[in-house]
């Protein structure tokens, strides 16, 4: 864990004597990619668990909306509206992640 949180660290920012420092530090294009990955992984699945059980998959959606009834805001999937899916995932939480780590490395200083 501490491998994955120390290449989350932006390490080129800071003179070599400011370690304590440098370690509250984000690196944004390691945080974008990871939130980005995650993201296309999540996506793919869902499609994926649409596709192969839509009327469940559905159900539990609904449950986790708190009882809304999402049955009546659906369509058939289609492989080109998931891989689309996918990618517009992946495009927005890359740059939700680089935005974020940018804000969080402004407000510690």
């Amino acid at each position: 864990m501490v491998q994955v949180r120390d290449r989350l660290l932006n390490k080129t920012n800071y003179k070599k004597g400011d370690e304590k420092e440098m370690k509250n530090q984000l690196n944004p294009k390691r945080v974008a990619l990871s939130l980005g990955i995650v993201s296309g992984i999540v996506s793919a699945l869902c499609a994926l668990l649409i596709a192969v059980a839509p009327s469940f998959i559905i159900n539990i959606f609904g449950e986790i909306f708190h009882g809304i009834d999402i049955s009546k805001i659906t369509k058939s999937i289609t492989l080109g509206g998931a891989l689309l899916g996918t990618i517009e995932a992946i495009i927005l939480a890359f740059i939700i992640g680089w935005l974020f780590a940018k804000v969080y490395n402004t407000i510690k200083e």
